[in-house]
Formats: C-alpha cells, sequence, structure tokens
C-alpha cells in the first residue's frame, strides 16, 4: 500500500516536472522572434543599427538654404516696393502695370514663406553684416530716380532696373539649386529661375519696343 502511494507520489512530481519544462519552453519559443527588430536599441527598420526616425525640422537644411532665404526676403522685398512705384504712377502703360502687378502678386507670399522656413529652422530673419549689393539690388539713390520718374521715362528705368534685379534673382536661386539641401527651398529656387527668366525676356522685348 505504501509502495504504491510513492509510486503514485513520484508519477505526480515526474508529471508535474513535465508541466513545468514544458511551459517554461513554450514561453521562450513564443518569446523568439516576438520583439521586432525596430523596438531594439539602435535598430531600424532595415536592421542596419541605424534610427528610422525622420531628422527634426531644424535639421533639414544647410548654411547655403538660410544663405538663400535671407536674402532672398530683402530681394523679393524691393522688387514688391519698386512694383508699387510704377502702380502708384498716373498713365503708365498697362504692359508695364500688368508685369508690376503679377511681380507683386508673387513675390510677396514668397516673403511670407520664407520668413517661416526661418523661424522654423531657429534662423535669424536677416544676414548677418547685411545684404549684399552684387546680385542685383538697387541702391537707395537708384529707388529715389525711379520714385520721382513719370511717363517713359520711369517705364524705362523700371525695365532697366528689374532686369538686373531679376538676373541677380536668377543667379542666387541657381546656387541654391545645386548647393541647397531643403526641399522646399530648392523647389521655390528652380520655380524663380523659371518664372524671372521669362519676365527678363518679357522686360528685354518691352524695352526694345521703346
Amino acid at each position: 500500500m505504501i509502495e504504491g502511494l510513492n509510486t503514485v507520489k513520484k508519477t505526480l512530481t515526474i508529471s508535474a516536472l513535465g508541466i513545468a519544462a514544458a511551459l517554461a519552453l513554450a514561453g521562450c519559443a513564443g518569446n523568439t522572434g516576438s520583439t521586432p527588430t525596430s523596438a531594439m536599441p539602435g535598430m531600424g527598420s532595415g536592421g542596419m543599427g541605424m534610427s528610422s526616425s525622420p531628422a527634426p525640422a531644424t535639421a533639414d537644411h544647410n548654411a547655403a538654404d538660410t544663405m538663400f532665404i535671407q536674402g532672398m526676403i530683402p530681394h523679393h522685398t524691393q522688387a514688391v516696393e519698386m512694383s508699387d512705384m510704377m502702380l502708384k504712377k498716373q498713365g503708365m502703360d498697362a504692359r508695364i502695370t500688368a508685369l508690376a502687378t503679377k511681380i507683386k502678386a508673387a513675390q510677396a507670399p514668397e516673403i511670407e514663406q520664407m520668413t517661416m522656413w526661418l523661424k522654423t529652422w531657429n534662423e535669424p530673419t536677416q544676414m548677418a553684416g547685411g545684404h549684399g549689393m552684387g546680385d542685383g539690388m538697387m541702391g537707395d539713390d537708384d529707388l529715389k530716380v525711379l520714385d520721382a520718374a513719370q511717363g517713359t521715362e520711369a517705364a524705362k528705368l523700371f525695365l532697366t532696373q528689374m532686369i538686373a534685379h531679376h538676373e541677380g534673382a536668377v543667379m542666387m536661386a541657381k546656387t541654391e539649386s545645386s548647393q541647397g539641401k531643403n526641399l522646399e527651398a530648392i523647389q521655390l529656387s528652380k520655380g524663380i529661375v523659371t518664372a524671372q527668366e521669362a519676365e527678363i525676356q518679357e522686360m528685354k522685348d518691352l524695352l526694345a519696343g521703346r
């Protein structure tokens, strides 16, 4: 009788051990491969040890982007100012008025967009040391002469100044296209080249007809 009970106890003990072992093995098997690679420290979805998280917005630009935007904001601002001067003049050629309206309508919204980019990048909105004059920008005396001019003289002066102004902008934009990093800034630079090269040709045609 005692031997029978001992046999039962041994059987139960072995069974319990077997079940515990089976459960342990099942737990290990269930954990195998259950942790995704991307959840492991230093491992991205590609499993190459690099993080797959996107770079912060402040890192998504380089010095060329910053210089381009800081330079283009005052450049656009002056073009809008020159266009406003022409729109205030009486008896101006309708083609000149239309051109000034188009320039203002295109560049004023871009000033707001570029200013917002610099704030997003945590960059100053003004270029250190001021804006250079080697990019088609007019001096104060040039603007005073344009503001005072009237009629055909004003039209010719506006076209001559704005051609030089646009040519400077195109040079700046082409530099950004080749050296910039931020995709939106590069896209803007390419749009400036396309639009302003077409306007340069339009202004040269208008100037030749006078």
